[in-house]
């Protein structure tokens, strides 16, 4: 099967790197990982999953301005969503037969949430709490369980710790996702949908982004030390410098002129926080794994 450079493109694959730091998060924090079922899963995730999620959402929407990862998106066509399809049912089939049935489920579960946001019958984006609310649900707590699911050989125990990790994950998607939605208000307002960053607006996007991220930082700290990792916490703040930096730099250029809430700065902080993000977690596995 050949798809078409278009299709391609719209599947977003480099966006994937977007969306890896929860995956590495579980990832790290899992102190006897079966490597083959991580590499499967992370392959499902973000060569399957993901790219299948950006192809639909696009092929629903039909944007004809800038998007997460393509500043100037072709129009989708009907390809679009089979190949979409066929990633999902890839997905869950693989998921189901070399991975685990609970994985599977829980691959399951991510899709319909993600068909639920972005389809014309439900469309759960077009209402900013509900909205909101699904993507840092399934992007946050619900990842980090799914992906511990599938690289675990030992249930998931729900206790105080487990809670605090869940939460920083969820908190952490609670402070990015605005900031994603900020450079679109008037084309997503064209398609009937009033996001968050939208309701909040230009100054409050970025306020309400500080203080989810200050409490996605508490939870951290109180997860770190509970499982006696303190010096992992510092190390997650030593990656957290260059985003803060960058995100009030940001800010102050937004007050002087709403302009600047473009689509290039917000890419750039996507790309900032994902790069800094992913090399810490991946790092916290090699502090986590190798005896010295």
């Amino acid at each position: 099967m050949v798809i078409n450079h278009d299709t391609l493109r719209l599947l977003r694959f480099p966006f994937s790197f977007l969306l890896m730091p929860i995956f590495l998060l579980a990832f790290s924090q899992e102190l006897h990982p079966d490597l083959g079922k991580s590499l499967l899963s992370f392959l499902i995730f973000h060569l399957l999953v993901y790219p299948a999620s950006n192809g639909y959402n696009s092929y629903v929407d039909r944007d004809e301005t800038s998007i997460g990862g393509l500043e100037h998106p072709p129009l989708p066509t009907r390809e679009l969503f089979y190949v979409s399809i066929l990633f999902d049912l890839a997905a869950s089939l693989i998921a189901f037969f070399l991975v685990g049935s609970l994985f599977a489920f829980c691959i399951l579960m991510y899709i319909a949430a993600s068909r639920a946001y972005s389809s014309r019958q439900i469309r759960l984006k077009k209402y900013p709490l509900l909205g909101f609310l699904t993507v840092v649900f399934f992007q946050g707590a619900f990842t980090y369980f799914t992906v511990t699911t599938a690289i675990s050989s030992n249930q998931i125990s729900f206790n105080a710790q487990t809670l605090f990790i869940l939460l920083a994950c969820s908190f952490q998607i609670a402070g990015a996702y605005p900031l994603t939605q900020i450079y679109q208000h008037q084309q997503d307002l064209k398609d009937g949908v009033v996001t968050l960053s939208y309701k909040l607006g230009y100054k409050g996007t970025f306020l309400f982004t500080a203080l989810m991220f200050l409490l996605c930082n508490v939870f951290y700290f109180f997860y770190f030390e509970m499982a006696g990792r303190s010096f992992n916490f510092f190390i997650l703040q030593m990656f957290f410098l260059p985003m803060i930096i960058y995100f009030f730099w940001w800010f102050q250029k937004v007050l002087k002129n709403e302009s600047n809430a473009s689509f290039k700065n917000t890419m750039r902080m996507n790309w900032i926080a994902a790069a800094c993000m992913n090399t810490c977690f991946i790092i916290l596995y090699f502090l986590n794994h190798t005896s010295f």
